[in-house]
């Protein structure tokens, strides 16, 4: 499932729709950007272990698995190497499905070279 969000809007907005769609998860890895008590909520009920650390202006420290959260960086560089491509970067398809097929066909050849 792809969702496009507008550069205005979090992506958090639509976490809760990916995550039903996406199935059993063990593990969720995201960013301080995630940190809500209501997609933390959602991640339990489903049997999935949020890994979010908590921002800095919450009360509550939240604990989280620091060495799994150290781990985030490959996720982070494979995204910056799609972004290589202009066409992707900037968007250009005004339709999911064109957006989808410029990720694989960017995907198949960032990643076999």
């Amino acid at each position: 499932m792809l969702i496009l969000t507008p550069g205005n809007i979090s992506d958090i907005a639509v976490a809760g729709k990916l995550i039903k769609a996406a199935g059993h998860i063990q593990r969720l890895i995201a960013d301080k950007g995630y940190d809500a008590d209501a997609l933390r909520a959602q991640l339990r009920s489903v049997g999935t272990t949020p890994i979010i650390p908590g921002r800095r202006n919450r009360k509550k420290a939240i604990r989280y698995d620091k060495k799994r959260y150290r781990d985030r960086w490959r996720v982070e560089a494979a995204f910056c190497r799609l972004k290589d491509f202009r066409r992707i970067a900037t968007r250009y398809d005004k339709l999911a499905r064109n957006f989808l097929s410029a990720v694989a066909l960017v995907t198949a050849i960032a990643f076999w070279v």
